[in-house]
């Protein structure tokens, strides 16, 4: 009767083995995707042609010089700035009602509207006219609203 089987020997691969190996999985995933593959190659003819690819190159070996004007330029204090003031913004659009936010850009979209059809009538605009205005109720609620909103600025600016 046989032994049984302990140990199993996994096949020790020369680096020549490993070699072809590796070349064979290359060239399997080379079939596979060639599409793919001879498209890139367009590209980067292409890039060659026009001259990006030598200009891609000269910044990737000039990456620690690109950085620094990089960063010089981000933190210079306009570009601060910019950023410290778009992130306020940011903020306080996020505090404000979206439902408020569409109702405002509407009206607004609207009252442009209705101002582009005034000034294509250009009609000259007297001190009665404005008087009228004032009765109007859509008027009259806009300029509430403006007061309103100069009242609520005004109490923020006293804090």
């Amino acid at each position: 009767m046989a032994r049984p089987i302990v140990k199993i020997a996994k096949p020790v691969l020369t680096p020549e083995e490993q070699e072809a190996q590796k070349l064979d999985q290359i060239k399997a995933e080379a079939a596979q995707n060639a599409e793919g593959i001879l498209d890139t190659i367009k590209l980067l003819q292409e890039l060659h042609a026009s001259g990006i690819l030598e200009t891609v190159q000269a910044l990737v070996e000039a990456k620690e010089q690109v950085a620094k004007i990089a960063l010089g330029q981000l933190t210079r204090p306009p570009v601060t700035n910019t950023l410290n003031n778009a992130m306020a913004v940011a903020e306080a659009v996020s505090d404000i009602d979206p439902a408020t936010t569409k109702k405002l850009v509407s009206s607004l979209t609207h009252g442009l509207q209705k101002a582009e059809e005034g000034l294509q009538k250009d009609q000259k605009v007297g001190l009665l006219d404005l008087y009228k205005a004032m009765n109007d109720p859509d008027i009259n609620r806009a300029i509430g609203f403006g007061l309103n909103l100069l009242k609520g600025m005004g109490e923020s600016l006293k804090k």
